[in-house]
């Protein structure tokens, strides 16, 4: 068997263990583990000068970098990946922007990586590529003479036909995204939204079993929706639950019930609705005043796009306007917190909150979703209230599913679960732990990996 190579965008830190255990990098290790493998992509630096390959090894593993030059970053990570590609895959056309530009430097930086790629590709190597920075990534791989089985993974959703025709070049993305021999998606509702572009917008034949056969070459689709290490974050929120009940006593009091939400601070994650539905609840239930206090952590990312930066002022704004609207001497409702913390500490305060609010505006899957789950006790389990634009509420049936367009509707769902009795907490909780230990990342990793390698 030969190795496994993965790329993606950005390489998990070499031994930073608080950041990479669990989520997507703890899947991706183990399976370069067993075979021996190497991780290949930007080192999140940018440099003024063209940075060589670097390389390190850790248990087994090489860790294969290179940084960007201000004019990539620029055109290739902040421009057509993340103010056009992103915005649009997330049904947000009214962010995205197109440039030339950006797309000649998208097209470039992909051409670079293939390149740097080839210097240490095997003849029996598998290539597994990781998300929406990559998509021409296989097609400029061929064209280098590549031969191997080069998989592809889809970590975001994919829009509709129509929407995904508001990106100019998007009948050469599509076409390039046919040089993978597997492409994966989070949700059949994204396969689906693939075919029907490919059929609509390239006149590509596809086949009933969801393969396309196109140039002499044929592309086969899956669904693998990817999970989390439930018993591992099992283990993380027990051992992080007394330093989070410190945390949450110290802002709540024992008494009051802990609402709690984790996002990255972005557009796509229904963060403003979010302040809104719970300024709805305090407004029409004034019983829970005083009673329930609602966590926000929202690192900040891609600080230096613009509707990034809009979104934190509006976050920002909301919470001051709720706040002085109910705050108390001994209250305050909403905390909105933009740093990051160590994932023990996350798992414990999941352990801790009464309610997962998790409603994002569109998500390929969502795993903070799944990782509340996870973190409960099975004993006096929290509920999690989700959004039914999220991949995981295809799978999450015992969450209470939410529109989060709808604000006295995700109230509504906050004081069904700040209520809900315990028998059916328990029940609720026990089913969807059942699907995560079931579908959970060791499986998603080596189901994909197995259909790519059977050809």
């Amino acid at each position: 068997m030969g190795r496994l190579i993965v790329v993606s965008n950005r390489v998990a830190p070499v031994g930073d263990e608080k950041r990479n255990t669990g989520g997507l990098a703890v899947g991706l290790l183990g399976a370069m583990r067993e075979a021996g493998g190497i991780w290949f992509g930007w080192n999140g630096q940018v440099t003024t000068t063209a940075a060589p390959l670097a390389r390190q090894e850790k248990n087994g593993i090489t860790f294969a970098t290179i940084g960007l030059n201000k004019r990539d970053y620029r055109q290739y990570y902040s421009g057509f990946s993340n103010a056009t590609l992103w915005p649009t895959f997330h049904y947000r056309i009214d962010l995205a922007r197109f440039d030339r530009n950006e797309y000649a430097g998208y097209q470039r930086v992909n051409a670079m990586l293939a390149d740097e790629l080839m210097t240490f590709l095997q003849t029996d190597d598998v290539v597994w590529v990781h998300d929406y920075h990559l998509l021409p990534f296989a097609q400029a791989c061929r064209k280098r003479g590549a031969l191997n089985p080069i998989g592809f993974f889809l970590h975001i959703p994919f829009p509709e036909p129509q929407v995904v025709a508001t990106i100019p070049p998007h009948q050469e993305l599509m076409r390039a995204m046919l040089s993978y021999d597997l492409l994966g998606f989070q949700t059949e509702t994204d396969r689906r939204a693939f075919l029907n572009t490919i059929a609509q917008q390239s006149g590509v034949q596809v086949h009933e079993d969801g393969s396309v056969h196109a140039e002499g070459n044929v592309t086969r689709t899956g669904v693998y929706p990817i999970g989390v290490s439930p018993g591992h974050i099992a283990e993380e929120s027990a051992a992080g639950r007394d330093l989070s009940r410190q945390i949450t006593r110290g802002v709540s009091g024992d008494t009051r019930k802990v609402v709690v939400s984790v996002d990255r601070l972005d557009y796509s994650k229904g963060l403003v609705e979010r302040f809104c539905a719970f300024d709805t609840l305090l407004e029409t239930t004034p019983e829970l005043r005083h009673r329930v206090q609602f966590i926000q952590i929202a690192p900040p990312s891609r600080s230096d796009i613009n509707s990034y930066q809009l979104i934190r002022k509006q976050l920002e704004a909301e919470a001051g306007r709720i706040n002085g609207k109910f705050s108390d001497l001994d209250w305050v409702p909403i905390r909105y917190i933009n740093k990051s913390y160590d994932r023990r500490t996350l798992m414990g305060l999941f352990r801790n909150a009464q309610a997962g609010f998790v409603t994002p505006l569109r998500d390929g899957m969502n795993l903070v979703a799944k990782e509340y789950v996870a973190a409960q006790d099975p004993e006096d389990p929290g509920v999690l209230v989700l959004s039914r634009f999220a991949g995981a509420a295809q799978e999450l049936d015992g969450a209470l599913l939410v529109n989060p367009y709808d604000r006295t509707g995700m109230a509504e769902a906050l004081r069904t679960a700040l209520s809900m009795p315990l028998e059916e907490r328990q029940a609720r909780h026990a089913g969807m732990l059942q699907v995560l230990k079931t579908a959970d990342i060791d499986a998603w990793r080596n189901r994909f990996l197995e259909d790519l390698r059977r050809g």
